[in-house]
This record gives structure tokens, sequence and C-alpha cells, in this order.
């Protein structure tokens, strides 16, 4: 749904009863209306293939799971029930859509239920809005990532970078921004994935046309570790002398002495 938040996706107390068949919700209900959090077996629950976040840290999901054991899981996930007809009858799974990380560090400490909230969800686009609201509201995605994940809103569902927007509660110059870090060769891509480059490093190397330039800047970035204020007067630096030559003609000086010589 456009233009709202994760909190309209999980209900307050007041508002907790049983789900209502699938059948009697309309378009308008599919983030809404009265749900209930029940507990669901782990090892019914698939993973969600449009889950945006790719990279999961190592030692947070362990301290995560370490919460679990302590806490127990505070926010339900939000799953989508799918039912499988078999020879022996109805099979019943259920898809996650959100909460990728606490269903891995339940199965890390060995949960065998985890509380969920089970969502008719009919679009295959609705998943995947779900799932990036939550997870960039969260600021668990990185630049990478959330940049895929608007561009898969935008090429497979064809929604435009201000829907996209809207739905994230960002500016458009900045889901335009995010995407456009995909224009950078892969390995600089992955960089920024693995932390060994930040956004605004990544956005002024796009400024770069010439493709061996920002090669070497990149490497400079990775050896060296410079800022961003630095890498800005690198490549300001680098870009002068090509302007000026744009801007300054030979002089009619210059052409006949250029003449006589040759």
């Amino acid at each position: 749904m456009v233009g709202t938040g994760l909190e309209s996706l999980i209900p307050n107390k007041s508002e907790r009863s049983h789900e209502p068949p699938p059948q009697e919700k309309t378009t308008s209900q599919k983030y809404q209306g009265v749900e209930a959090v029940f507990q669901i077996e782990v090892d019914k629950i698939k993973p969600n293939p449009h889950q945006p976040r790719k990279v999961f840290d190592e030692g947070q999901l362990q301290e995560l799971a370490s919460s679990i054991r302590e806490m127990g899981i505070i926010q339900p996930l939000i799953v989508t029930k799918i039912e499988k007809e078999t020879s022996t009858g109805t099979e019943v799974e259920y898809q996650l859509i959100a909460g990728e990380r606490r269903l891995m560090a339940s199965k890390l400490i060995g949960l065998e239920r985890v509380p969920a909230i089970v969502r008719f969800v009919p679009q295959e686009k609705d998943k995947l809005e779900i799932a990036i609201v939550e997870n960039m509201q969260r600021a668990d995605l990185n630049p990478i990532e959330a940049a895929r994940s608007c561009a898969k809103l935008a090429e497979e569902f064809g929604l435009t970078q201000r829907e996209i927007a809207a739905l994230l509660g960002k500016s458009r110059e900045t889901i335009s921004n995010l995407m456009r870090l995909l224009n950078l060769p892969t390995h600089i891509q992955d960089a920024i994935t693995k932390n060994k480059l930040s956004e605004s490093q990544g956005r002024l190397l796009l400024s770069i046309s010439d493709p061996i330039h920002q090669e070497q800047l990149f490497q400079e970035i990775t050896n060296n570790n410079i800022s961003v204020r630095d890498l800005k007067q690198k490549i300001a630096d680098w870009k002068r002398p090509q302007a000026r030559v744009v801007m300054q003609p030979a002089s009619p000086e210059l052409l006949s002495l250029t003449e006589k010589l040759e």
C-alpha cells in the first residue's frame, strides 16, 4: 500500500481477534483489518523469494539469537498461508513475507515455533512491497540491496520512481540516486555491499565517465581509505584540465605558430 509505514502492518492489541476467511478480505483491507498472532512451526515457514536482503551479518544474527533466547520474539513475523493439494489431502505451509532475521535467529537456538501474523497477500508485488518497507524502515538493507529492490519494483511491477518513493517514505531524488548505483561495475557494487565503499563514494565514482580513471580512483579509495571530501577534490582536479581544453580554443597566434613549426 503506497504511502504507509510498517505500523500499518502490525495491529494493536485492541484490534487482534480471529482472522476472517481470505475470501472476505477486499483489496483495500489487504494490509489492515483484524488479525491474530499464531504460534507456527518453524519447519513449515518457507523463505520469501522476494527477500531484498541478501547479506546477513553472522555476528548480528548471534546477538539477535541471544536476545530471543532471553526475551523471546517481541515483534511477530508476517507470513502468508499456502495450501497444496496432495494425494493424502490438503497440505498447509507458510511463506515468509517479513522477519527473515528473526526466523534465522530462532533456528539458531532451536525454537520449534515462532509467533506470526498470517496475512492474505493476493499479489507478488504486495509481498515485495512489505518486505522492502520493513527492511528499509529498520535500516537493514545496504544501498545496493535497496537499489536492486527498487529496480525490481520498477521493472517487474511497473512502479515509477515517484510511486516507489511514496511507498518507502523517501523523496523521488533519493530513490533516483539509489538506483543509479546499479550503473556502477559489479565489483564496485560488491564493495558497497561489503561496506568497503560508502554510498556517497559510489555516487561520486558515477561522475567519472572514463572507466580507467574510475577504476584507478576505486583502487585508491580501497587501498588508501581516502575520504569523501578528498575524493571530491581528486575528481575536481581530474575534470578541471579537461574543462579548460574545451572552454579555451586555440588562439590565432597559436595556430599561426603551429603552422610555421609544421
